[in-house]
């Protein structure tokens, strides 16, 4: 099928198509359900189970001084699930610019996204079977796993412009936040239950944590029908740009693609610049939430019930703080609303710092900030990232976003675990993420982003 052949229903002057608004209301709803779906794999699996029982089946095949050697390689235990995340996302900055080539050529991005779906979610499932010393098993599945979430959430983020207006943007992507919180939240529930009555289930703690490890599979497969069902695909516009040209058999051109696209982002500086600020705070945030489950087990000695329900406290407040952050964009703008959340990110990991060890109710606390600024943050700089994109090349854009967003966010966890092989300390290594918060503020703070949107072709909200 070509590109013009697409299933077609909307025209390039974004009016919404001849099923108008409430077929655009249709799409969003469908839209939030991907968030339903796949977030369970960032809460579950990367910030509660993953990272400390990866980190036990390392430290079970660890020799005398406490290290594994993957590929003759010796790497200290406690950093292996660190440096796992850091390799899936370097293979994530191999794949996106191939799935961006193909998404804009084709305009089918639809299948893209539920290929890449359904691979992190057979990759999560079959997270069962990692038990013993099967270290190498779990880093293979989680590289694979995150690798395929990246991919997949940057086709999900490039729909966004099409399926929302720009003064409807920062609520739409706000709900799809909160959509994912609220699938978090509820799966957390069930893993806190089978968790901590494993005893009363016939279970032992390893398998009722391989079992929530693969339910998270399993939920995130099931309900990507959902936007599957509803999203529709659209003719590709075409721009005439670099990027254009470089769409020309799209998944031998994936670098090709991403080098025309970089060259085509020379003529919008300003949207170059606001990619920068954001990959590095959003390098920081990232971090916090793949490394704060081994932070808290492995420095603070909390248990696995523990983390849960502090992670379970993070999704229920942080549907409250993506719509209450939604709400202050329509105030404030979503710029200085991102730039008052880093400050607030600053002081956590200051407080972090000199959390005291098993004292469960400080870091209950801590949870709760994070809640507060972790879905708003994230869901308004993707919402301010799309008025910035030319139109008709949403998924090339949006594959840089995600480079940004996970493929380039390699360096925080790179750094975490390099000063913990360095210095023994968990603290030592939460505490050098500030900088990241730091310098992505004063970076944001640089941006014109009223300037930025119009030099990007598109209308200007009235508060942006």
């Amino acid at each position: 099928m070509t590109a013009e052949t697409a299933d077609t229903a909307e025209p390039a002057d974004g009016t919404g198509g001849p099923d108008g608004p409430a077929e655009r209301r249709r799409e969003q709803r469908g839209w939030y359900f991907y968030d339903f779906a796949c977030s369970v794999y960032s809460t579950s699996v990367i910030t509660v189970f993953l990272g400390p029982y990866l980190t036990s089946v390392a430290k079970a095949a660890a020799d005398a001084d406490g290290f594994v050697h993957p590929l003759g390689i010796p790497v200290r235990a406690g950093s292996l699930f660190a440096y796992s995340v850091s390799a899936s996302l370097v293979l994530a900055i191999v794949l996106m610019p191939m799935a961006g080539a193909a998404a804009d050529r084709t305009g089918r991005k639809k299948p893209l996204l539920a290929a890449a779906a359904y691979t992190g979610a057979a990759a999560t499932t079959a997270m069962f079977f990692l038990d013993g010393h099967r270290y190498l098993l779990g880093a293979f599945l989680l590289i694979v796993a995150n690798a395929a979430t990246a991919v997949a959430m940057m086709l999900y983020n490039a729909f966004l412009p099409q399926i929302a207006e720009p003064d409807e943007r920062d609520d739409v992507s706000s709900r799809g936040w909160a959509f994912g919180y609220t699938s978090g939240a509820l799966v957390l529930v069930l893993d806190l239950i089978l968790y901590s009555g494993h005893d009363s289930f016939g279970l032992s703690e390893s398998q009722a944590v391989r079992i929530c490890l693969a339910s998270a599979g399993l939920w995130w497969g099931v309900f990507t029908v959902v936007p599957l069902l509803r999203l529709r695909d659209r003719a590709v516009v075409r721009g005439g740009g670099p990027a254009g040209a470089a769409g020309r058999g799209a998944v031998g051109s994936g670098w090709r693609q991403l080098r025309a696209t970089l060259a085509d982002m020379r003529r919008h500086p300003l949207t170059l610049s606001f990619l920068l600020a954001y990959l590095v705070y959003n390098d920081g945030v990232q971090t916090v939430i793949s490394q704060a489950s081994v932070y808290g087990s492995e420095e603070l000695g909390l248990g696995q019930s523990t983390l849960i329900t502090a992670v379970l406290l993070v999704q229920v407040l942080a549907v409250a703080g993506a719509l209450a952050m939604g709400r202050m964009a329509r105030v404030y703008g979503a710029k200085h609303t991102i730039l008052g959340s880093l400050a607030v990110w600053t002081l956590i990991l200051l407080a972090g710092y000199f959390l005291p060890a098993g004292s469960p109710v400080f870091f209950y606390v801590l949870a709760a900030a994070i809640g507060l600024v972790l879905g708003g943050s994230q869901a308004l700089s993707r919402s301010l990232f799309s008025h910035l994109v030319p139109r008709g090349k949403e998924a090339e854009y949006f594959s840089a976003y995600e480079m940004s967003d996970r493929g380039l966010s390699w360096l925080g966890p790179l750094v975490f675990g390099l000063a913990y092989q360095l210095t023994g300390s968990y603290r030592d290594a939460i505490i050098s993420l500030v900088v990241f918060f730091v310098v992505g503020s004063v970076l944001l703070a640089r941006v014109p982003v009223r300037r930025a949107v119009a030099a990007a072709g598109n209308p200007v909200p009235e508060r942006i």
